[in-house]
């Protein structure tokens, strides 16, 4: 570990660039989709320090230590084969972290993350976690004792009063299924831990403020089930017990303990989740909520000192921070007056000594940009942008709109339209979300959006139904309707933005990844007459091949693949015929627009095949077709060159289809 010289570090962080391009098609696709030059920053428990991830000349990512009073910066962590990936403060003056490999494709992978910790003035770094079983790396032969490569970092909170924090441990079944996960006390120190017992088949963890686990959460068979202690050692017992698919309409889902001890869970009891206390000596909710955002689902966290909790993130339309405490709401008020033009999040540090708070300020046009804010001077001063070749005076605006579907529903979607131009007769993109349960669209600086904008196009996100945070209703009216309701909400968008006079009817194309690029493939052969091309990647082309178990979501989500059992039937459906009505392998023979259709050779979550037997069926009657394969690639473009490449490669089929050279 070394000392940066700290005039390069502060001219580097001290004040934003001037803006290289005057007009958006001028900004080069590397500028934005290059990895974040400067991310994650942490303020210490005590105020006192900022970490960050920073690159570094080699164009490795680096954990740099910002001393607040000073300015001072030094480099606490840096390797020449990786580069920092997660980490946490450990306490006022040491910190833990893992790495990755941002140079590598993910199907290059051959390394766990590893954990090291390292005080924050660079000195007594150790290494306490393996990033294979064979790992020969000089540490290793150095380190007597580590932990296995499947030992993670815990989000959770630790001892602030110690050196030691909170890790798990991932154990897997035969056929490579997460069977449960463990957790350990790790001292940062001299690497002893403890193990502490939970029921079978734990997959999640809820510690209270002093870092006592005292929720575990457990997927059996078609179950969820909740359990707690009141202190170590004590045995667990069962709090409750819900179905999964579908979910019971009183479950609730624990988010973690105030400061006082207090649990608080989210549920969906009243149609949108909110935040609930819960009182664990009667096992009963409170009976209002401690915070729901109408029209939405509660989707943020507790923020709090070592005192009480301060308040409560959350997202509606776009983010921000509801204080409880007076005099956070007052520097809300002040952060926000000095910066109109952002969402400023406010990080607080847990115990502070001296007067500074963390300030990340971003928005439609703005990638994050990090500030002090001292509160009793009430003055801000620049730590750094995480993307400083990007001059929001260059981007488009983001606005949500809502329009109704052919059946009356009401479906929520952002629309960006050009930063040049009158907002009318445009090429438009209907850019269709993943997951698809879950929140696709935020009111943030997104690279691909801002990217075809700059190019000219307009582009409509639709959060159709099947979507999450939005209330229970949108969600379930989505079951069963891959290919039906769904896909007529996404056409139905298209159609409001041509009615709206937004959209140029002759120049629209669908594009999306994952379930986004199953939906443009399944758009272009149900609404030919509406997409003149499509753009899909990762995308899902046969619902049998999900049905069969080739898509690893159960890995992710579940003990004993509950998704493959449970439900897939209830959120896609099982009856035979309907699944090959609405696969787009069976399909293909009907779509005959332009099409680029790209995949990841080591995609472990949609897998090569779903795009491969496409492009086989789909060539046989379409020669409009474009393949891109990158072989060691997983699910979405992990490389920058490899996104850089296929954005290009999208610039030029849209123009040649919808865009100027169309016309």
């Amino acid at each position: 570990m070394k000392l940066l010289p700290v005039v390069a570090v502060l001219s580097a962080l001290a004040t934003l660039p001037a803006a290289a391009h005057t007009t958006p098609a001028s900004i080069p696709a590397a500028s934005f989709f290059e990895n974040a030059n400067f991310s994650d920053p942490r303020i210490s428990p005590d105020g006192r320090q900022v970490a960050v991830k920073v690159v570094g000349k080699t164009g490795r990512v680096r954990l740099a230590v910002v001393d607040v009073a000073s300015r001072k910066t030094r480099v606490v962590a840096a390797f020449d084969d990786a580069d920092i990936h997660q980490y946490h403060w450990v306490n006022e003056h040491r910190l833990a972290f893992n790495v990755d490999d941002l140079g590598q494709a993910q199907g290059d992978v051959r390394w766990g993350p590893g954990l090291w910790a390292v005080d924050s003035d660079g000195n007594n770094l150790r290494q306490l976690v393996r990033r294979d079983s064979a790992q020969n790396d000089i540490i290793s032969r150095l380190e007597s004792k580590l932990l296995p490569w499947n030992t993670f970092l815990y989000s959770g909170v630790g001892n602030l009063d110690s050196d030691e924090i909170l890790v798990t441990q991932y154990e897997y079944g035969a056929t490579n299924w997460m069977k449960q996960i463990g957790l350990l006390r790790l001292n940062t120190v001299n690497g002893k831990f403890k193990t502490y017992g939970h029921p079978a088949d734990t997959m999640r963890w809820v510690v209270d403020r002093q870092g006592t686990p005292r929720i575990t959460v457990a997927y059996r068979d078609n179950n969820q089930l909740i359990y707690y202690r009141e202190k170590d050692e004590q045995p667990w017992t069962q709090l409750a017990s819900f179905a999964m698919y579908p979910s019971a309409p009183d479950a609730f889902e624990p988010e973690g303990f105030g400061p006082d001890g207090t649990l608080y869970v989210r549920t969906g009891m009243q149609g949108a989740d909110a935040l609930y206390t819960y009182d664990l000596a009667n096992r009963k909710l409170s009976e209002k909520p401690a915070i729901s955002t109408p029209g939405y689902d509660f989707q943020g966290h507790l923020v709090y000192d070592k005192n009480q909790v301060q308040g409560y993130t959350y997202e509606v339309d776009a983010r921000g921070t509801w204080w409880v405490d007076s005099k956070m709401k007052a520097v809300q008020q002040a952060v926000d007056a000095l910066l109109p033009a952002t969402n400023n999040l406010i990080e607080t540090p847990q115990r502070p000594e001296v007067p500074y708070v963390l300030v990340e300020s971003s928005s439609d046009v703005q990638p994050p940009v990090y500030r002090l804010y001292n509160t009793e001077t009430r003055s801000l001063s620049l730590v750094g942008a995480s993307h400083p070749a990007i001059a929001p005076e260059l981007m488009a605006n983001k606005a949500m709109v809502r329009y109704k579907a052919r059946d009356g529903m009401e479906i929520p979607a952002y629309l960006t339209t050009p930063k040049t131009g009158n907002g009318k007769q445009l090429p438009l993109v209907v850019l269709v979300h993943g997951g698809p349960w879950l929140r696709g669209v935020h009111w943030d600086w997104d690279a691909e959006v801002q990217f075809l904008a700059s190019r000219g196009y307009a582009v409509l996100e639709p959060e159709f139904r099947g979507s999450t945070g939005y209330g229970y209703a949108l969600f379930q009216a989505g079951w069963k309707e891959w290919g039906k309701k769904m896909q007529d909400d996404v056409a139905d968008g298209a159609r409001w933005a041509i009615g709206q006079g937004i959209a140029d009817k002759q120049r629209i194309c669908i594009a999306g990844a994952s379930y986004g690029g199953y939906a443009t493939l399944m758009g272009l052969a149900k609404d030919a007459d509406l997409y003149k091309c499509g753009v899909a990647w990762a995308g899902v082309t046969d619902l049998n091949f999900l049905k069969n178990g080739h898509w690893s979501i159960g890995t992710r989500w579940s003990s004993g693949g509950a998704f493959e059992k449970f439900g897939f039937s209830v959120l896609i459906g099982d009856d035979a015929a309907q699944l090959n009505a609405t696969s787009p392998l069976q399909q293909a023979s009907r779509i005959t627009q332009p099409l680029l259709l790209a995949h990841g050779g080591a995609d472990l979550t949609v897998p090569i095949v779903h795009g491969s037997a496409f492009k086989d069926a789909v060539s046989k009657t379409n020669p409009k077709v474009e393949w891109v394969l990158y072989p060691d690639e997983g699910h979405g473009w992990y490389l920058p060159q490899n996104r850089i490449d296929f954005w290009g490669k999208v610039e030029k089929f849209l123009d040649k289809n919808i865009g100027a050279s169309a016309q």
